[in-house]
């Protein structure tokens, strides 16, 4: 019997369980939050829209680990959201003691898990995941490249008219700041985004990429974004679930790749039943890898900073 639990049942987490279970590739999805209720009542009625939707995955609501015992994936949700002004470093210490106590149950109850991890400060919160699990490198990887890049590929094709279908886009590096966009590998059609666009457009759409989740932040006022986050983290689920070999943009980790090691990155992986199959190193520009090397050195610098918390 195959089965993902997502852990948190706000916005993120719970439409998360639902394009999971909607996908059918697994019998059961398990959601669970500390609020007594919630996931019950939420689960219920995802369940009653199977009917409608054409699904057999069912969806169970819990407060109890114990429930989501023997999880082929787990996918981290839980944490506090941003909110208007608030950077994801702000998160740090707040979330560290959640995403560790989070992963200490999942270790008990599915110690063969592969861990996707999407709480802010996505790259610091993936590496303690992996170091207090214990689990291989490649069974703990963070959702953050998917999402970027299809943020970029939207904004491609707006800027250009093209069908977003037709639009392919990819980030690499951190979940923030040093997010690199990766235009020589962006294309609109047949084309190169070079081709498409001038470089000041360019610039400007990459800008546009790195505070894209701000942006949403900034306009909702009393949340952050979950549509496009957990389209991204069900379809890492779902290629995991199905040993798909498919080829993403994750946080993984990475020992060598781009002269780079050491350190929990944004980079294409190839994803399987046991997380990342390997790192696919792409052919980046000079300036690419230069900026890609300049956000390993900043999501270190960030990981100390994760040292300093007593947890």
């Amino acid at each position: 019997m195959s089965k993902v639990t997502v852990v948190g049942a706000g916005k993120y987490g719970s439409t998360t369980a639902q394009r999971i279970a909607e996908a059918d590739v697994v019998d059961e999805v398990v959601m669970t939050d500390i609020v007594e209720g919630l996931p019950q009542g939420l689960a219920l009625d995802m369940n009653q829209s199977r009917p409608v939707v054409g699904h057999r995955t069912k969806i169970t609501g819990t407060n109890d680990y114990a429930d989501t015992a023997g999880s082929d994936v787990v996918v981290i949700t839980a944490g506090l959201p941003r909110k208007p002004g608030m950077s994801r470093m702000d998160l740090l210490e707040v979330n560290a003691g959640i995403v560790k106590q989070v992963t200490e149950a999942i270790v008990e109850h599915s110690p063969d898990a592969v861990l996707i991890v999407v709480t802010n400060p996505l790259d610091q919160m993936t590496t303690l995941a992996a170091e207090v699990s214990g689990f291989p490198r490649q069974r703990v990887l963070g959702q953050a490249g998917i999402l970027d890049s299809s943020r970029f590929a939207h904004f491609i094709s707006e800027a250009t008219g093209a069908d977003i279908q037709s639009v392919s886009a990819v980030t690499l590096g951190s979940h923030g700041d040093t997010m690199v966009p990766v235009p020589s590998q962006c294309r609109v059609g047949e084309q190169l985004l070079s081709e498409v666009l001038d470089a000041a457009t360019i610039d400007e759409l990459v800008d546009r990429t790195r505070k894209g989740g701000a942006e949403i932040v900034g306009l909702l006022k009393t949340g952050s974004a979950y549509y496009a986050p957990s389209a991204a983290a069900a379809a890492m689920a779902i290629a995991i679930v199905e040993d798909s070999g498919e080829q993403m943009p994750v946080c993984a980790w990475v020992d060598g790749e781009y002269g780079i090691s050491g350190v929990y990155l944004g980079v294409m992986g190839e994803l399987g039943s046991a997380g990342v199959r390997s790192v696919v190193e792409l052919d980046l520009t000079e300036d690419e890898l230069e900026a890609l090397g300049g956000a390993a050195t900043a999501v270190k610098e960030k990981v100390e900073d994760l040292r300093q918390i007593e947890l």
